[in-house]
């Protein structure tokens, strides 16, 4: 039978991508650490890792057993809570990712009540507007704002996510106000560029789903960027509320469309399936679930 601090080297390696990480982090030498590794690929009789000198990566057989040893140390995790009658007390690292912009405005604020409900929960908190692999990279959960979650993760929906097609009065005052999504095409629009189809605007019209595809002369793989613009004069930028609801409040935007609004995104936390779902990890759920609620504070007139 496989040991469990043989498991605990080979999951450290992979959510670190490095030898010398997975050592450190686990106290040993680097030396012990590839000797560990050595044992449970010979017992499995497969590779885990490509390597080379400049890059670790899992196997197709790595990427597979990671999920299967993850969960049984979550498991682990969660016996040794239960039998210490910590069950309903999170504690320990929780690794939390979140989009950028997000993370910044709503993530990072929550965090100082949620420590502090929490003493014993340390956080780590990353952020990045690209899509991360929860499991290869070792994440308890993930924020993120989708029309659809993973299929290979459990989701749960925190907020909804409505988008407002939105400029300064400047520029709709200088370029005309647009009556239908297709008179977008006229406009200087201002492209996500972690859309799936950069360039497609999605709406919901009385006929049903309509796409409109548009143009601009700035792309930016971050929201706030295209906000800054926006508040600039230079365009239309299609913007998540969240993001530019005390703009709209304000004045400093303005957004138009509203009747063809859609209202198929949604704000979701995710993580890898397992049959008991951590303190921490339902912990810090539950607290967005009840921060956001389904009528957010950042859509509040």
């Amino acid at each position: 039978m496989l040991s469990l601090d043989v498991l605990q080297v080979f999951v450290r390696i992979a959510e670190t991508g490095s030898f010398s990480a997975a050592a450190r982090d686990l106290g040993l030498s680097k030396s012990a650490t590839s000797k560990k590794l050595a044992v449970l690929e010979d017992r499995l009789g497969a590779r885990l890792f490509n390597r080379t000198t400049r890059r670790l990566s899992l196997t197709e057989a790595g990427s597979d057993f990671l999920e299967r040893a993850q969960r049984i140390l979550a498991e682990l995790e969660e016996a040794e809570q239960a039998a210490g009658r910590l069950t309903d007390e999170p504690r320990g690292v929780l690794r939390v990712n979140a989009p950028m912009s997000f993370g910044i405005q709503h993530v990072a604020p929550a965090l100082g009540d949620f420590m502090t409900r929490y003493p014993d929960l340390a956080v780590t908190l990353d952020l990045d507007d690209r899509r991360v692999s929860l499991i290869e990279e070792g994440y308890d959960v993930a924020v993120r704002i989708a029309d659809l979650p993973d299929s290979s993760l459990v989701a749960r929906k925190l907020a909804p996510a409505r988008r407002a097609v939105c400029a300064s009065p400047a520029y709709w005052a200088a370029h005309g106000v647009p009556a239908h999504p297709r008179e977008l095409t006229r406009h200087n629009c201002l492209i996500y560029a972690y859309l799936p189809a950069q360039n497609d605007w999605r709406f919901r019209g009385p006929g049903g789903p309509l796409t409109v595809r548009v143009a601009g002369n700035l792309k930016a793989n971050n929201g706030d960027v295209l906000r800054e613009a926006a508040l600039a004069g230079l365009g239309v930028c299609l913007a998540p509320t969240f993001l530019v609801g005390d703009d709209l409040r304000d004045g400093r935007l303005r957004a138009v469309l509203d009747t063809f609004a859609d209202d198929s995104l949604a704000i979701y936390a995710v993580y890898p399936h397992r049959r008991h779902l951590s303190a921490k990890v339902r912990a810090f759920v539950d607290f967005l679930a009840g921060r956001f609620g389904p009528r957010p504070y950042w859509d509040a007139a």
